[in-house]
Parts: C-alpha cells; structure tokens; sequence
C-alpha cells in the first residue's frame, strides 16, 4: 500500500476529506520521526514501538575487491511490532499463556552405604 492509498483509506474511516487526513498523516509521521531522532521512543501499546537503535562500527568485506573494510557506527530507525498487531497479522503466533510444569515426583531418599 502506498501512502496515497493509505491516505485515502483513513480520510474513508474517519470521514473527512483527504487533504485534511493527508495532512493527519503527515503530522503523524513528522512526531514519530521528530522523537525516534531526538533519541526517544513512540510506544503505541499494542501496535508497536518506534526507536533509534545504534549500530557500532564493524568490519565487513567489499565484494568487489574481496578487501576487508571498516563499517562506520550509525543509527538505524526500528519498529518493533506489538502483540496487537502481531496477532492481527498471524493469529496462531501469538505465545501462549506460560503452563505451568508438571510436578516432579518427590525424590526416592538415597539408600545408606554400609560399611563392612
């Protein structure tokens, strides 16, 4: 989906006009990308949540070349999905509840060694 189609759709959900929900959108997208870039987090529960996560310098290899090259460090935006969307998305993939295990018999006690 692209934005303008995406636009359209939520301007059809919410019943307003599409520049109004193109403008909606955009300011949604400028804060989450104002607050990622100033070093925080969006969190909409159940959605997901939007961060900067660093990457630190690695090597790596060009491949053109086969020569070992230095990856400089960098920031990279993430979105890691929420519950909520992953059960949208997939519903058999959502964990299940943790069981509880089943009890262990209690040990046999040790017979005693006897000396002769």
């Amino acid at each position: 989906m692209k934005k303008s189609e995406f636009v359209a759709e939520v301007a059809k959900k919410i019943g307003m006009p599409q520049t109004k929900a193109n403008e909606l959108v955009n300011a949604v997208l400028e804060v989450i990308s104002d607050t990622i870039k100033a070093g925080d987090k969006v969190t909409l529960t159940g959605f997901g949540t939007f961060e900067a996560r660093k990457r630190a310098e690695r090597k790596g290899r060009d491949i053109r070349t086969k020569a070992i090259i230095t990856i400089p460090a960098s920031i990279r935006p993430v979105f890691t999905a929420g519950e909520v969307l992953k059960q949208a998305v997939h519903p058999k993939a959502v964990k299940e509840t943790a069981k509880p295990k089943a009890e262990k018999e209690p040990a046999k006690p040790k017979a005693k060694k006897t000396s002769k």
